[in-house]
């Protein structure tokens, strides 16, 4: 008997309104996604194609020209990630994680705190502020309860 009723009932997803998103915060989102996008890609891609710069400036903080090319393709999975909507909150978790290493790298050679070190943090916080501006799905996660 409880089989057959286990087996009858099924599980139906509450129904949430999705709040609409006012244009102001939409198009405030689309900007600060377009700068942070551009500096990402940009990133990623003087690693991927081993820029000398790149290689330079990791090479001062310990990382050899093979990790900055691994480097640049996480950056760029990261990035794909971020600006597919479906997929963009994994993105941002990502880019978090991947900031949070670059902030003890920098801790790690003693560079300066506000310039270098919370760099990451800075970037970081635009990402969110981004999807939250544009993500119901992170509103509602981040929303008081």
């Amino acid at each position: 008997m409880a089989s057959t009723i286990l087996q009858n009932t099924t599980y139906a997803a509450p129904r949430t309104s999705s709040p609409s998103i006012s244009r102001t915060a939409l198009w405030t989102s689309r900007v600060i996604t377009g700068i942070v996008a551009l500096l990402l890609a940009f990133d990623a891609g003087i690693k991927l194609v081993q820029a000398k710069p790149a290689i330079e400036g990791s090479a001062a903080l310990g990382f050899g020209p093979t990790q900055v090319f691994v480097m640049g393709v996480i950056a760029f999975v990261c990035l794909v990630l971020y600006l597919v909507p479906r997929t963009a909150p994994l993105g941002a978790v990502l880019w978090t994680g991947y900031f949070g290493g670059a902030v003890v790298t920098h801790l790690r050679v003693g560079n300066p705190l506000f310039t270098h070190i919370l760099s990451g943090v800075y970037v970081s916080t635009l990402i969110w502020v981004s999807l939250y501006l544009r993500d119901p799905r992170v509103r509602g996660l981040l929303a008081k309860r």
